[in-house]
């Protein structure tokens, strides 16, 4: 097994809730996406530590790291960094796939950092490391049908039979922005896949 000071060690991050209630809502698109970037790379996600489960392997030449924290949403943060610390890998390498309800159900973007956006595990993200500096590829759920309607009930929904079909492809996509980001560059990355349905 590897481990600290790996040159060139990357991590993708997918979020979302563990539990099979969670399973297919909007909020675990981040979960759907690295489970399918897994599979088509071989990898399986199930090293049960640092407070979620987590595979490895090798893409390009370069070991690569696929986490997905098992704390729930609110508290990712704190599994990003116990595993980002033990390999040594820095927030430039640290790659998060998640759900963006600013985004209609189709698209992406992929942006190399900022701020939270109001979303909770990125917002815990950024407070464990103590940077806003990590690429990231947002994942469209579409915003609340009405402006009155309770937020967390909308990302804890499961999307439509319609929403599913447009869904799939793009939940490959996300993942594929992640590889593009580490074998080329976010910019490379964000101008193939931003804005695509």
């Amino acid at each position: 097994m590897f481990r600290s000071k790996i040159a060139d060690a990357w991590l993708i991050v997918g979020l979302g809730n563990p539990g099979k209630e969670y399973e297919h809502t909007r909020h675990n698109c981040g979960f759907l996406a690295i489970d399918g970037l897994a599979q088509r790379l071989g990898c399986r996600i199930d090293r049960a530590k640092f407070q979620g489960l987590y595979g490895q392997t090798v893409f390009q030449g370069r070991k690569l790291l696929l986490l997905k924290p098992m704390t729930y949403m609110n508290l990712s943060g704190a599994s990003v960094l116990q595993l980002s610390a033990y390999f040594q890998i820095p927030p430039q390498r640290i790659i998060v796939l998640f759900d963006d309800i600013s985004l209609e159900v189709g698209r992406l973007r992929v942006r190399g950092e900022g701020s939270a956006g109001g979303h909770n595990g990125i917002k815990s993200i950024i407070s464990q490391l103590g940077s806003q500096e990590f690429p990231r590829v947002k994942i469209g759920v579409g915003a609340k049908p009405d402006p009155d309607s309770d937020l967390a009930d909308w990302v804890l929904s499961t999307f439509s039979a319609a929403e599913k079909k447009v869904l799939t492809p793009v939940l490959e996509d996300a993942g594929d922005a992640a590889l593009c980001i580490i074998e080329h560059s976010v910019q490379d990355a964000a101008s193939r896949y931003n804005g695509r349905r």
